[in-house]
């Protein structure tokens, strides 16, 4: 089984891509070739996903529409959250609700020696579309669980490219996640964002889709502290397979991002905390660039078990290889998604 952390699957069919065919079958578009289709995802074993609600604010006339008012985000949000509730109901993917389902979901997919159905859990990427705090509780019985508050800066916090601390909503945004059981995602938060919001909760935090910013120095990546403070909480942190969070901008255009920097990344979080427990991967391999900008060796999600080989190169075990591709995540979440019985 491979798990990854971040895939935006409902907003690039809503901008056409036709994701329930494999990758190779659909149409190229300006953000480059496609990497991510359902059947790939079989076909690679990779059974459970993070599947993101992902709305993005108007970035000015070269960008697309993206939304100016948080009741736009909120329209585009149930849009996308009606795509997946529609796969769902099809069979194409399985929701996971609670830790039960997931739970459930492993033993199916242990019993099984056929291709599984992709189990996905909703995660928010920026909390703009959630327009009033109660709102959270609509949201949470349709099964979202993770929230990662920012993306650029939103009305709850600072974020890429635009550096803050939490707002006075954001610090009610948090208490109100914690109540429920929602899971913080700090990808994206600015630095100042970060340390209050660790201020504020005690819960665990997961990095879907963050690398290191010793390697990619800028605001979007995780620094030693940071990763450190993760780790402390029995986080996990996804590795981000985008070729610009991997290698430095001086390299990229003399050569192509290789599974070798993808373990780069992973050495350097093993060896700033100890281990590989706190080391997963969110590929966000759709995520608003195509396969020009992954890895050479992976031309979709099929391929990922390439991934092995090059951990296996680098000397990691065949057990830190397992948790790093699956059960770091699945150990996370069978402890921190919510239980059905108190709910």
């Amino acid at each position: 089984m491979i798990v990854d952390a971040h895939l935006d699957l409902a907003y690039n069919a809503g901008r056409g891509r036709r994701i329930l065919l494999p990758a190779n079958q659909q149409i190229p578009d300006e953000q480059g070739i496609p990497t991510v289709g359902l059947p790939d995802l079989r076909r690679g074993q990779v059974d459970l996903i993070c599947a993101t609600i992902f709305c993005q604010p108007d970035l000015g006339p070269d960008h697309g529409h993206g939304y100016r008012t948080a009741a736009e985000a909120a329209q585009m949000a149930r849009d996308q959250l009606q795509w997946y509730q529609q796969q769902f109901r099809d069979g194409q993917m399985r929701q996971i609700f609670w830790n039960n389902d997931l739970q459930s979901f492993q033993q199916s997919t242990t019993a099984s020696a056929a291709s599984v159905t992709p189990a996905a859990i909703l995660l928010m990427e920026g909390a703009d579309p959630i327009v009033e705090i109660d709102d959270l509780i609509g949201w949470f019985e349709a099964g979202l669980r993770i929230i990662g508050l920012a993306w650029k800066g939103t009305r709850y916090a600072g974020g890429t490219g635009q550096p803050g601390p939490l707002t006075p909503a954001g610090v009610q945004f948090v208490r109100a996640m914690d109540k429920l059981g929602l899971i913080h995602d700090t990808s994206h938060l600015a630095e100042q964002s970060f340390w209050q919001l660790l201020e504020i909760t005690g819960q665990p935090v997961i990095a879907t889709h963050s690398n290191c910013r010793s390697i990619i120095d800028t605001d979007r990546q995780l620094s030693d502290k940071m990763i450190r403070a993760i780790a402390n909480r029995q986080g996990v942190i996804g590795i981000n397979f985008y070729s610009r969070f991997l290698i430095p901008p001086d390299e990229l255009d003399q050569r192509p991002a290789t599974l070798v920097d993808v373990v780069q990344h992973i050495h350097h979080i093993a060896d700033l905390t100890g281990s590989t427990d706190n080391i997963g991967i969110g590929t966000d391999m759709d995520g608003g660039f195509g396969r020009q900008h992954v890895p050479m060796e992976i031309q979709t999600s099929s391929d990922l078990h390439r991934l092995v080989d090059a951990l296996n190169s680098a000397g990691f075990s065949d057990q830190a290889i397992s948790d790093i591709l699956a059960k770091n995540w699945l150990r996370f979440f069978g402890d921190h998604l919510p239980s059905q019985d108190k709910n």
